[in-house]
């Protein structure tokens, strides 16, 4: 399995929400470690911003599960 999964439908764990959406871009960081920017299917709110976010960064190990693609 290839850690670029730019185009894939992913389920994640993002700050203890579990949330869901499409991979934007994989990336390796400074150090090594994979990175996915994911547009969101629905927009979350967290309590500590006014707005929705409907894009997320998530970390390879965050990752649940890679989704069938609809």
């Amino acid at each position: 399995m290839s850690w670029v999964k730019d185009g894939s439908a992913v389920k994640a764990n993002y700050l203890g929400t579990v949330v869901s959406g499409l991979v934007l871009e994989s990336r390796v960081k400074y150090g090594g470690k994979v990175q996915y920017t994911v547009e969101l299917d629905q927009p979350v709110q967290f309590r500590w911003r006014t707005d929705t976010t409907s894009r997320v960064l998530v970390d390879e190990n965050d990752l649940i599960e890679e989704l069938e693609a609809v």
